[in-house]
Parts: structure tokens; C-alpha cells; sequence
């Protein structure tokens, strides 16, 4: 064990020798020892052995004398059962009882051996504080990474993909992968160390505020020494709902609808929708072509022109047009309709029942606001209307950018929150709704907000 004193010779007496004295730095079978060629410890003499040592020697002859004697009592007793039972059962006690001796003696050997170890690794994570275990959790996740994800035709890679792809994936079962809790607080500077000094990867801004591993040294003793771990867990993105073995998100299926209105009844009483009536826009265009057809307001001179008759321009037109149209187009004819109906929307999950409500579906709102001393923060609303959980969706963006979270209630909304996360995180935040929910690009609103060019503002 390697250490430094964490109190004083006269601290140390005064407190009768109890408490913590030493700093662990290093110990036996730790991440730095697994750097190295895994030797073991040298075997001193202390003190007392040597002690030992020279009292043996005095007190050799005595016992040699005691084992004299105590062999020929021995062999006088095993000459008494030969006589008595054979020498066939001498000799197979004489080869027996050792195995069984030797056997015992090896199982103890080996328990002891294992109980050893378990102490040693429990008195070791004992011993290290919350931040160097951290740092030898990010360093296992790191050369994992290299040595089993990482692939030459990958390179150049982004840093942040590197993160998330590739070391939150090698992270034990259990436990949880966190920058910001080692002593490095940033990839960046993490990666900087495992360049200058142990020379493992090369990492180069090729783009200006984007840092890409460019090259990885394969061959380096402390990658090819290193034992990739039998159970891991995949960080991946949170499962909507956020435990395992639980569904995956899926996306809903949203269409527009429209909702006959009292101006518009009459061209759909023949089709037996009434006012508040909910129809499909195909079902609208089947309605008024069969309406034009049927009241023979197909222009004769010109089938692409439909007559105006007095339910039409009571439905259609504007008191300022009465006197002037006489005639509409079918495309104006069908948007004049559907202008003059109220919008709705329906929304339908896997396995639910649909949700129809009126008025505009509202988009998720991505923006980017200003706190103290030009800080950015991402702000993202309406994940609710999508059946998004906004706490799984903050989980998954701090995983994704090592940047802190929060969710806050929306003044005069109910049952609705906001993430807030630090910087502008329009880019991974548009990513992670397009690739991994896969919410059609038409419900989201304020991706072009990102950062452009890699320049961070």
C-alpha cells in the first residue's frame, strides 16, 4: 500500500493510535496495479520473524530429540496392528490418510485465499473516497471502450459520441457513469490525461469547438494488459417509462380532422353530418363533389369551374362577394370549406384509444434563453402532449451531454413542466426527439436555433 500520513507522529499518539492515519493512494490489485506487468508483492523478513528464527535454531535440537522418540513409539505400534489385521491395512491407511490430509489442507488454502481477496477489495473501496472511485470506474469504461466498441474505420470520432456511444455502454450494471463526480469534471480534460500521459488516444479540434479522437494506439501495454469485464449494462437512452424490461416508446399517429361547423351544415345535411360532426379532409372533398354533382353546378363551358348557387354563397362567400362571384374553382371551392370549419386533431398510441380534441396540436417548443452572466439554457415544452415523460427525457439528455437538468412547473399550465438544461443543446435535443422517439420534424419546433458550424455561442 502507497499512502501519505493524514496526521502527524504527535497527532497520531495523542489519539491513541485509532482513526484514520494514512491517505491510500495505491494498493495491491487496484486500476494502477492492472497498468502494470500484475506482479506480486516482495516477501520481507520483519523483526519479529528474524526473532523467531534465532529461538528456533536454539530449540532445534530439543525437538529433534522429542521426534526421535516419538517415531520409534510409532513404529512399535504399527509393528502391534500388522500382527494383528495384515500389512495390507498399514499400507493403504499409509496412502490414504495423506490424500485426505492434502485435500483438506488445499480447500482451507483456497478459502482463505478467496475471503483474502474480498477483504482486500472491501477495504480498498472502504478506504478511496467517492471521486477516485469514480475515476477508476471512468478509466474501466474508457479502455473497455477502446478495446471492444471502438473500430480504425470509425476514426476520426467525436468526443461526445465516444461518450455516449460507446463508454455510458461499458458501464457496469449497477452503477452509474458521471463526469462531473471524478476530479476530471470534463471529458475533455479526462481525455487530455489519457493523451500526455499514458499516450492510449490523440485527440485534435478539427473543427473549432469540436474535439474528435483521431487516433487510438492499439498496441499500448496498458490497452493490450486490460480484461474487458463479463457483465455490463447498456446506458443506451432511457426506456420511455424508465425501468427495464418495460416498452419501448412508440410514436403516435396524429392526423388533422375537421369539425362541421353552423355556417357549413347545410352542404352536409344530405350526408347526415350535423353541426360538431367529426370528418376526415377526403371525407370532406367526397362530400361537396357529390353535393356540386347532384345540384348540376358543374360549369358547362368549363368542368374545372363550379356555379354558385344560394347554399353555397351562404356558406362560402363573403357579404362583399355576393353580388360579384359567380363561379369558384374546385381547389378554392374545397379550401373555402375547410377555412370555414373548425380544425381538430387526433392523436392515437399503440394499444390506446384515440384522443380527439380541437384546435391546433400543439408542437413540441424548443428555445434557448439567457440566465446570469450570458449562460445559455435549452428550454423544451408540450412533451407532455406526445405522452413524453419529461423527467425520462431530461435523464436522457444529461447522459447524452454531461450537463445538469432541471424541471420546472409552467406558470398557468396544468399538469405541465419544463426542462431546463445548461447550453445550447437544440442540436441534441432535436436528435434525440427525431432519431430515438422518432416525432415527425413537423411537431417540433425551433431546430433551427441550433449551433451552426461547431461555434458555440
Amino acid at each position: 500500500m502507497v499512502g501519505t500520513a493524514a496526521l502527524s507522529s504527535e497527532e497520531m499518539q495523542s489519539s491513541g493510535m485509532k482513526g484514520r492515519g494514512v491517505c491510500v493512494l495505491h494498493t495491491y490489485m487496484d486500476n494502477l496495479w492492472a497498468f502494470g506487468d500484475k506482479s506480486g508483492p516482495p516477501t520481507l523478513l520483519d523483526a519479529e520473524s528474524k526473532g523467531q528464527r534465532v529461538n528456533e535454531d536454539e530449540s532445534e535440537e530439543e525437538e529433534e530429540e522429542e521426534k526421535e522418540g516419538e517415531e520409534k513409539e510409532k513404529k512399535e505400534i504399527e509393528k502391534n496392528v500388522e500382527e494383528e489385521h495384515g500389512s495390507a491395512y498399514g499400507t493403504a491407511t499409509d496412502h490414504v490418510c495423506p490424500d485426505f490430509e492434502e485435500l483438506g489442507l488445499a480447500e482451507k488454502n483456497e478459502e482463505e485465499d478467496e475471503k483474502c481477496k474480498e477483504g482486500v477489495e472491501e477495504n480498498h473501496d472502504n478506504s478511496r473516497t467517492p471521486q477516485e472511485i469514480m475515476d477508476a470506474l471512468l478509466v474501466q469504461c474508457f479502455l473497455h471502450a477502446l478495446k471492444s466498441k471502438v473500430k480504425k474505420p470509425e476514426l476520426p470520432l467525436l468526443t461526445s459520441t465516444f461518450l455516449r456511444n460507446h463508454m455510458f455502454s461499458c458501464c457496469p450494471s449497477g452503477k452509474q457513469l458521471d463526469i462531473k463526480k471524478s476530479s476530471y469534471k470534463k471529458l475533455s480534460k479526462f481525455l487530455q490525461a489519457m493523451q500526455q500521459q499514458h499516450n492510449l488516444v490523440q485527440v485534435k479540434e478539427l473543427t473549432k469547438g469540436v474535439e474528435s479522437i483521431v487516433e487510438v494506439d492499439w498496441k499500448n501495454p496498458q490497452l493490450r494488459s486490460f480484461i474487458v469485464p463479463e457483465e455490463t449494462g447498456g446506458e443506451a437512452v432511457p426506456a420511455q417509462g424508465g425501468g427495464e424490461g418495460e416498452a419501448p416508446y412508440h410514436p403516435p399517429e396524429i392526423s388533422t380532422l375537421y369539425c362541421v361547423s353552423a355556417r357549413v351544415e347545410p352542404l352536409f345535411l344530405e350526408a347526415n353530418k350535423r353541426k360538431g360532426a367529426i370528418v376526415q379532409p377526403a371525407e370532406v372533398r367526397s362530400i361537396v363533389t357529390e353535393y356540386v354533382k347532384k345540384n348540376e353546378l358543374v360549369d358547362e363551358n368549363n368542368k374545372n369551374y363550379v356555379s354558385i348557387n344560394t347554399t353555397l354563397c351562404d356558406c362560402l362567400l363573403e357579404k362583399s362577394e355576393y353580388q360579384e362571384v359567380e363561379f369558384l374553382k374546385w381547389d378554392d371551392l374545397f379550401s373555402r370549406t375547410l377555412g370555414k370549419m373548425q380544425e381538430c386533431y387526433q392523436i392515437v398510441f399503440p394499444g390506446q384509444t384515440a384522443i380527439i380534441k380541437k384546435g391546433h396540436i400543439e408542437p413540441i417548443d424548443i428555445s434557448v434563453a439567457s440566465r446570469g452572466s450570458n449562460k445559455k439554457v435549452t428550454l423544451i415544452k408540450n412533451l407532455e402532449v406526445y405522452c413524453l415523460d419529461p423527467a425520462v427525457v431530461a435523464t436522457a439528455l444529461q447522459h447524452r451531454v454531461q450537463a445538469s437538468s432541471v424541471l420546472q412547473p409552467i406558470p398557468g399550465a396544468k399538469d405541465k413542466v419544463l426542462v431546463q438544461i445548461q447550453g445550447n443543446q437544440i442540436h441534441q435535443v432535436g436528435s434525440l426527439l427525431l432519431d430515438h422517439y422518432r416525432i415527425p420534424r413537423k411537431y417540433i419546433q425551433g431546430l433551427e436555433k441550433a449551433v451552426k458550424g461547431g461555434k458555440k455561442k
